[in-house]
């Protein structure tokens, strides 16, 4: 007599199962998330409305996001100025006017580069410290002593860290432009003899004043992905400090994907 076999089963059989399954649950668990970041802005919102949030606490987030990120976003742009012009030079060789490189590098490092670089640089330094730092409050009860005294923790700890994203990120972006470009044009007078003169004169020749604009509108959305995730993840944090690990190398992978799909929504929405 044949005997029944589990790995006949009709849902086993079905060809792809497993695929639309893994589509299932990866719709739930973006679905889950969304719905919790809504509840969080939400509370940081209301917080922010009432005044409930410390003016110290965002100053001092401010610092650690802004002032202590600016050895690294300046590394960061300077060595993309550099390259961008470097790599550009060495194509439009015996091609077309050298001058046409200014305009290359400005273009490159305020519409892509400065915005970018500076959020994926900011995801490991701010964001993955951020995830930590709430993640371990979490995991170690300290988020309910927080309850326990009558304090909000969204107010003291979520609510500072978002508004400062939100001031930190353009001004480390816009920082990032300028040593880019300056950066880029000192390469390029290194490089193939190009002029600060004839760099600045292709750079204003294709500049559009809506560049700028579109740069610093890349960095509020940067600045505003970058804590709200980082937060979000640290609060959800559970299983001790092996949850703390895995949640924040989550929160970056997470962060990084969010600002790649963001950037590359830009184009679309702001410069057809």
């Amino acid at each position: 007599m044949r005997q029944y076999s589990p790995a006949a089963s009709p849902e086993r059989s079905i060809p792809g199962s497993a695929f639309f399954r893994s589509i299932a649950r990866t719709a739930s668990t973006v679905t889950v998330h969304t719905g919790q970041i809504g509840i969080l802005l939400g509370q940081v919102f209301m917080a922010t409305v009432r005044m409930k949030v410390s003016f110290r606490a965002v100053l001092s987030q401010l610092y650690i996001m802004g002032v202590q990120s600016i050895p690294i976003v300046t590394v960061a742009a300077i060595l993309a100025g550099i390259v961008t012009s470097q790599q550009g030079g060495y194509q439009f060789q015996s091609t077309i006017p050298a001058y046409v490189l200014g305009s290359v590098v400005t273009a490159s490092v305020v519409l892509e580069l400065g915005p970018v670089l500076t959020a994926i640089v900011l995801v490991g330094r701010v964001g993955a410290r951020i995830t930590a730092e709430l993640g371990t409050m979490k995991v170690s009860e300290q988020m309910d002593a927080f309850h326990a005294l009558g304090r909000d923790p969204v107010a003291v700890l979520a609510a500072p860290r978002i508004l400062a994203g939100l001031l930190a990120v353009p001004i480390l972006v816009a920082m990032a432009n300028l040593l880019g470009v300056l950066s880029g044009m000192y390469a390029a007078r290194l490089t193939i003899g190009l002029g600060y003169e004839s760099f600045l004169y292709g750079a204003r020749l294709f500049w559009h004043s809506w560049d700028l604009f579109y740069s610093m509108m890349k960095a509020v959305a940067f600045g505003f992905l970058i804590p709200v995730i980082s937060v979000h993840m640290g609060l959800q944090t559970e299983h001790g400090a092996a949850g703390v690990g895995k949640q924040t190398t989550n929160a970056v992978m997470f962060m990084t994907v969010c600002i790649l799909v963001a950037d590359a929504l830009f184009p679309p929405l702001f410069l057809q």
